[in-house]
């Protein structure tokens, strides 16, 4: 970790190997800044790039970060960079201090204007449960899943910040054993905890994107909660999948960690058979080794680890575009449901409950299969950094509310 003049602990997840982007306000001040949380602190970064005369000032007026989403690699490396000398240049501390607020006084917001949002199901171990948990006999699972990272394409906009309060949706639901379908409020409401990738950079109509150029489009990470209605989706999703137990609510974390930030997080996806087809071949290692926690009203239910998701971001960007479709500055795609092999590490209700047929047991003696009116939803992850320092994305979070 470079020398700074910031106060730092050893390890706060948002060091200067980290230095993600967000949006901000404070009390008093309604203007939505861009900022970079340090430590403790956030770096007013719309003051601190006009304080010193930096060339991409203009890029972060907008109080979102479209605008050097847009640019590309070659000015997020230049901004990324002047941050980094900002900080540890002992000749700018006077000057960027006033532009330093208390990470406790800010209230965040959702950092990008979403342009599109896609959806996929990338975990092999989730797909494997909910197969079983939905068809008991099912040993396998569908004949495409293998070949092509299965998604869908949801609602930019209902994606929402981080500590946006859950209203419960309302749609029909018909239980297995009902005559009839019913209408009012989901019974079954769950998560999904995921991971997701912000584009930058557009491309044209009519030219797929490459696995081997996901760099040049994609800005960087985020934690997203793809909150879930599951009697509702079970209901309407056949023959053309997620509609409206999908599409009330999508939570995203507040800060967007860049990619340059994940260098050590890199690792080789799992081995994949049969091989995929040309387009969906990767040079490069964009597994990433990620750390999630799943807490319940604080109380930590579920560790899914990232690394063992089946499609990779790079294949997944490139199988979107493959038709021709085009990528827009604030695209976001998820990974699906992030699950690993064992039962501490699924990152959904549905799979920790088995269906709401297991369970699961909260400190207190209390259970839960699914989430009930007061609950609040937090997923965090970190990922490793250099000399053994861990990256941090912040938390994405919600409270389940009446409908």
């Amino acid at each position: 970790m470079n020398v700074t003049w910031l106060d730092l602990a050893d390890d706060t997840p948002f060091g200067l190997d980290n230095l993600p982007y967000g949006v901000f306000s404070v009390a008093g001040a309604p203007e939505r800044r861009i900022g970079v949380p340090v430590g403790d602190r956030v770096l007013d970064l719309t003051a601190a790039a006009a304080e010193t005369a930096a060339a991409f000032a203009p890029l972060l007026t907008a109080g979102v970060l479209n605008p050097l989403l847009a640019v590309g690699p070659a000015t997020w490396r230049e901004v990324r960079e002047s941050v980094r000398e900002w900080l540890t240049e002992p000749k700018y501390a006077d000057r960027l201090r006033p532009h330093l607020v208390p990470l406790a006084e800010v209230t965040t917001h959702l950092a990008f204007e979403v342009a599109d949002y896609v959806d996929f199901y990338s975990s092999e171990h989730h797909a494997l449960n909910a197969g079983k948990i939905f068809r008991p006999d099912a040993t396998e699972l569908p004949p495409n899943w293998k070949h092509l990272p299965i998604g869908y394409h949801g609602r930019a906009g209902t994606v929402v910040a981080s500590g946006t309060p859950i209203v419960r949706p309302h749609g029909q639901r018909k239980p297995r054993n009902a005559e009839t379908p019913s209408f009012g409020p989901s019974q079954l409401l769950d998560i999904e905890a995921e991971v997701g990738f912000v584009v930058g950079v557009p491309s044209t109509v009519g030219t797929p994107v490459s696995t081997a150029d996901f760099a040049d489009h994609v800005f960087g990470v985020c934690l997203v909660n793809d909150w879930s209605a599951r009697d509702i989706q079970a209901w309407e999703y056949q023959p053309l999948g997620p509609f409206l137990g999908k599409s009330f609510a999508t939570s995203v974390s507040p800060w967007i960690v860049p990619l340059a930030a994940l260098e050590h997080a890199r690792v080789d996806g799992p081995p994949q058979d049969p091989e995929p087809f040309e387009y969906l071949r990767t040079t490069e290692k964009w597994g990433l080794d990620l750390a999630l926690e799943v807490r319940l009203n604080g109380h930590l239910v579920s560790s899914p680890p990232f690394a063992t998701q089946y499609w990779t971001a790079p294949q997944q960007l490139a199988h979107m575009t493959v038709n021709g479709a085009s990528l827009r500055t604030g695209d976001l795609f998820a990974s699906g449901t992030v699950t690993g092999p064992e039962r501490d590490q699924r990152g959904s209700f549905l799979e920790l409950s088995w269906g709401g047929r297991e369970p699961f047991e909260l400190p207190g003696g209390e259970t839960r299969t699914f989430l009930q009116d007061g609950d609040e939803v937090v997923i965090s992850a970190t990922a490793p950094g250099p000399g053994g320092s861990r990256i941090g994305f912040g938390d994405v979070r919600g409270t389940v509310v009446p409908g």
